[in-house]
């Protein structure tokens, strides 16, 4: 399941992020690439240790957290702190798979989905757009700023060249609650049915079924 998901952050908070963006330093994205990623991928990350990069990571993180459709998407067990990178004209990254294991503060963990959030307007940039590669083929996204897209980590993907302007995004990993993708999408689908009823009928006689199901499905295939 690929998921977009409009205005996941507050408008000042995206200002803010942008406002700290064009004050800190960044370095190579190739230092913190797979050993093949590194052959394909051309764009720079900002100082992580920054301090107030450091805390818009986090006030973004919270964010996240808090959102309703990225938790019921993603069940996240576990992210990886989050990444910002910058395209200029001539950079792009192009065909990968995320690793499959990845360093966190915590310790290792396991990448299950991925997450692109867009810093920037579509407009003040060209080219730059993110293709992820599935079974229905190749999907192009360029999200306004303050979106995301949410897809498995498993897919192969990539970033256009960007021509003209500045690519700004945040990058980021979740290890979910669900390892398994279907039975994610199973989930997702039965509690937004479930909400869906709510708000039609309230607590009826097919909310409390279905609330039941998701329940039990949750405890059967949870992984924490």
């Amino acid at each position: 399941m690929i998921l977009c998901i409009d205005q996941v952050i507050p408008t000042e908070l995206l200002r803010q992020t942008r406002a700290a963006l064009a004050d800190t330093d960044f370095h190579d994205g190739r230092e913190t690439a797979g050993w093949h990623a590194r052959t394909v991928k051309n764009n720079q990350q900002a100082n992580g240790h920054h301090p107030e990069i450091a805390r818009l990571r986090q006030a973004i993180t919270e964010e996240l957290n808090r959102h309703l459709l990225f938790r019921m998407a993603a069940r996240p067990k576990r992210m990886k702190p989050l990444m910002f990178s910058r395209y200029e004209p001539g950079m792009d990254y192009g065909n990968h798979v995320d690793d499959a294991i990845m360093p966190t503060p915590e310790g290792a963990m396991r990448t299950d989905l991925s997450f692109t959030l867009f810093l920037e307007e579509p407009e003040h940039y060209e080219g730059g757009e993110l293709l992820i590669d599935n079974t229905a083929g190749e999907q192009t996204y360029k999200l306004p700023a303050g979106a995301l897209v949410l897809y498995p980590s498993s897919t192969l993907h990539r970033v256009e060249p960007v021509t003209e302007g500045r690519r700004l995004a945040a990058v980021g990993w979740v290890q979910s609650q669900v390892r398994d993708p279907q039975q994610r999408e199973i989930l997702f689908d039965l509690d937004t049915t479930r909400r869906q009823i709510f708000e039609q009928s309230g607590k009826t006689r097919h909310f409390d079924m279905i609330s039941k199901s998701l329940t039990n499905l949750l405890r059967m295939w949870a992984d924490i």
